[in-house]
């Protein structure tokens, strides 16, 4: 697998770093969690990381006024495991560089995406990273064998309860949770819960492939 920089070229389709946030405080903020002792640990919003000052930042600046939250996924992870896509962008920021496994919502086929179109890129301690609403992400992989720390801003209410509603077209059958359409490979706890198996090809890990 190549590995691109967020800083390049290629990412620009998939996404962009925001210049002219600090996330110091963030970052000081979410070295207080406590690491799963394995696996990874997602929270939509956390109160500590909500209360530092970039939230207002972010919610006026990247996210135009809209109310958002700012939550956080941590653990250990090198696997891509599922792809998700919401209908707005994602800013992400970490406390150590940390590894996304992108793909395009278009690269989804009959229903199916083929993890060969997965592409790895790098991100730096600290930037703000914004991934588009039509950039499939799921879990941070880490570069360090101590793991990751990723925050994960979004509107408010995403990745909560799903919505109760019928099944009207295919997307429809990938909603997940709300606003959190998912596909996930055969080899993945997602799967056997009942998640729309939509990912062909190998279960990429950065350790290997």
């Amino acid at each position: 697998m190549k590995f691109y920089a967020v800083t390049d070229p290629e990412f620009a389709p998939y996404g962009k770093v925001l210049e002219g946030y600090d996330t110091k405080e963030l970052l000081a903020a979410m070295e207080q969690i406590a690491m799963p002792e394995q696996g990874t640990a997602y929270e939509p919003g956390i109160a500590s990381l909500e209360e530092c000052s970039i939230l207002a930042d972010l919610q006026d600046r990247a996210y135009g006024g809209m109310p958002i939250q700012l939550g956080m996924c941590w653990g250990h992870n090198t696997k891509l495991n599922c792809l998700e896509y919401h209908k707005d962008s994602e800013v992400n920021i970490g406390t150590t560089d940390f590894i996304l496994l992108l793909a395009k919502e278009e690269d989804i086929v009959d229903g199916k995406l083929d993890t060969a179109k997965v592409k790895a890129f790098c991100a730096p301690a600290g930037a703000a990273v914004e991934v588009y609403a039509t950039s499939l992400h799921y879990a941070p992989c880490q570069t360090k064998e101590d793991g990751f720390r990723v925050a994960v801003v979004l509107p408010k209410g995403t990745n909560t309860e799903k919505p109760a509603a019928a099944e009207g077209n295919f997307e429809d059958r990938l909603l997940w949770a709300r606003n959190k359409w998912l596909l996930a490979h055969e080899d993945t706890t997602e799967a056997k819960a009942g998640a729309y198996v939509g990912l062909v090809g190998k279960n990429l890990d950065i350790t290997c492939d």
